[in-house]
């Protein structure tokens, strides 16, 4: 097994060194199936190790070396393969080896074609790092990875001078999280004395339920959450990334870097769940965030700002879960999740691939004729986040659904109102794409064309994984309990406690009550459906440009102006302190240096006069000076 680990970890980062250095020589076919092969074949591995892991297996340290020591704390650079990494891990090498692959056709004219699959390796290794790490540190370098080549990724065509804003503003808020998060690290190793994942898990005890430190550690760490994952008020980032190539928006906001908080909620849950009222901060941001989002979207015309506003709601929808105590039904959402949005961004680029590089939902329409392959791959993506019954979406959002409503009905109400927000906005994506009249140019209409084999391949695969994937995970009316697979599976990685209050929350609705809910939202899934459709295909209403939207349309249009109140707030603040610093430099700090330095050449060209060589007056200058001397000694005695 320890070999096969490091066979995971090292494999992407030798196709970033090879590519790194010798791909801009090699032909693009070589470049990109190298990368992908680097990512493909730790996949294999990890099924492999997958099949030799049951429920009833302990986790396996493979140590690779011993890292330092510091007060008695012994760090060891080594990675943990348990439930919940095989996990992680398998979703993305499979969901990134499928991105690899889509981005050889996507990227085939680029110029920076094997510096984008450098960054890419350098991208699934850096995750895998985060979510392999035996401790908190390893984690912490997998985290900062990740938020470099985020960086390189959305900025990857940095000659246009927005996207390169939209790097710097994705790097700058993640800071914000990741510093909270070392500092919780440091609280952790200076109260348990130990910082590896099963030593923090065995001295969680001493903590004392609900107490300062432990509300200061899991508040800390779920700030860097906050960041990595796109929660209020760290989550405008986000939507900026769409910057980046279509496959960067996929590999970011599908399964890799935005559910890093996620996973980190999920390892600490022995602290977490010492923690009831940061458990209640984190309920109380999820409905915020997803709410927020969720608003957002209705109204965005870009294709890819719609599913970055989507994913922002949906990690909402997973840190409710995280809330509501419910942590493998988050790691279950997380999962169909990465199924269905890389779908759908996927699809996105293949859309815009067809459009000739348009996103704008107005100048499209009509495409399901042109694209036949993508359409059908859509609206399989458009279905399964919408919640069409049995599709992997709604099995995982209806396992939110019903905790919910076991914690608290109002809570369903809440979820049951945003989960129709996101049929709606999903589906008014969809007809604008694909139904009606063609609303672009005609060079574009005449341009239309299906994607490559390379490029509809990894739709096809992530339709039928959207399909089929939320049966790993059976609800009620199946036969099975919701709790009777997953749940089990990831038993080891959970503490006691943590198993109990997730087991209490999931078994807490009966079987007559859930059907009366699932009723409910099969019966909104339909009526959204209808609606939107006779709203857009029937009465064929257009979208239209944000500055002439009126009322909540506007502001839905515009993010509420949050995007100006934080640049009002906070950048120009930030402006105008680097100003006034500069003024200050300027006018008092170089004038202060310009001074001494004036000084020092006015008393240099009086001691020059001084100092002109006649031993005479050298004799007596000493001579007063020894009187002078004494004079005031006398006096003073």
């Amino acid at each position: 097994m320890e070999n096969l680990v490091y066979a995971i970890i090292l494999l992407p980062l030798l196709g970033f060194l090879i590519n790194g250095l010798f791909g801009k020589s090699l032909p693009k076919m070589v470049t990109g199936s190298l990368a992908t092969a680097m990512v493909f074949i730790p996949f294999c591995i990890a099924v492999r190790l997958f099949m030799n892991f049951d429920s009833e297996s302990q986790p396996v340290i493979v140590k690779a070396f011993e890292w330092f020591r510091v007060n008695g704390i012994q760090i060891n650079f080594g990675f943990q393969i348990d439930q919940l990494s095989l996990m992680m891990v398998m979703i993305i090498t499979g969901i990134g080896s499928l991105i690899h692959l889509y981005s050889i056709g996507y990227m085939s004219h680029d110029k920076g074609f094997y510096k984008f699959f450098t960054y890419l390796n350098l991208f699934i290794f850096s995750m895998l790092l985060l979510v392999m790490g035996s401790n908190y540190l390893i984690l912490f370098i997998g985290w900062e990875g990740v938020g470099l080549c985020s960086y390189l990724l959305i900025g990857f065509w940095y000659t246009n001078e927005e996207y390169g804003k939209a790097a710097r503003k994705a790097f700058i808020m993640n800071r914000i999280g990741d510093l909270a998060l070392l500092i919780g690290i440091f609280m952790i190793a200076s109260q348990t004395n130990a910082i590896d994942y099963l030593s923090v898990k065995q001295n969680a005890g001493k903590f004392e339920l609900d107490g300062t430190i432990i509300i200061f550690i899991t508040a800390s760490l779920f700030i860097g959450a906050t960041g990595k994952s796109a929660q209020v008020p760290l989550y405008t980032w986000l939507p900026d990334a769409m910057a980046g190539p279509t496959p960067v928006s996929a590999l970011i906001h599908a399964a890799t870097m935005v559910t890093a908080g996620i996973y980190l909620v999920v390892r600490s849950n022995f602290l977490f769940t010492l923690a009831p009222t940061v458990q209640d901060g984190i309920l109380l941001i999820g409905f915020l965030t997803a709410a927020l989002a969720g608003f957002y979207a209705l109204r965005q015309n870009d294709i890819k700002k719609v599913l970055a506003y989507s994913t922002v709601s949906q990690l909402g929808f997973m840190f409710i879960a995280l809330g509501l105590g419910a942590y493998t039904t988050a790691m279950f959402h997380v999962m169909t999740h990465a199924f269905f949005k890389a779908l759908l961004f996927l699809g996105a680029g293949s859309v815009i691939h067809a459009m000739s590089n348009e996103q704008d939902m107005r100048f499209m329409g009509g495409l399901k004729k042109y694209i036949p392959i993508t359409h059908a791959t859509f609206l399989i993506g458009t279905l399964a986040i919408s919640g069409f019954p049995l599709l992997s979406g709604m099995i995982s959002k209806d396992e939110i659904l019903v905790a919910a409503y076991a914690k608290n009905p109002i809570y369903w109400v809440m979820l049951f109102i945003l989960a129709a927000a996101t049929a709606t906005y999903m589906f008014r994506l969809y007809y604008l794409t694909f139904h009606g009249e063609f609303r672009g140019t005609e060079d574009q209409k005449h341009h239309l064309h299906e994607s490559p084999l390379n490029m509809t391949l990894p739709l096809i695969v992530l339709a039928i994984l959207s399909v089929v994937g939320g049966f790993i995970n059976l609800p009620h009316f199946i036969g099975h309990g919701h709790y009777a697979k997953l749940m089990d599976w990831l038993k080891p990685v959970l503490t006691e406690e943590s198993f109990k209050q997730m087991e209490m929350t999931l078994s807490g609705v009966d079987f007559n009550t859930e059907m009366m809910l699932l009723g409910a939202t099969v019966l909104m899934f339909f009526s959204v459906w209808f609606i939107v459709k006779n709203t857009y295909v029937t009465k064929k209403k257009r979208a239209i440009a944000e500055e002439d939207y009126t009322g909540w349309e506007k502001l839905s249009a515009r993010k509420l102006y949050v995007d100006e109140l934080y640049n009002a707030l906070i950048v120009k603040t930030v402006e105008g302190l680097g100003r006034g610093g500069k003024m200050f430099d300027k006018g008092v700090l170089d004038r202060v240096v310009d001074y001494v330095g004036e000084g020092a050449e006015d008393s240099g060209r009086s001691m020059k006069r001084i100092q002109n060589g006649n031993v005479e007056n050298y004799i007596l200058i000493m001579s007063l000076a020894v009187g002078i001397i004494l004079i005031v000694n006398f006096i003073l005695q």
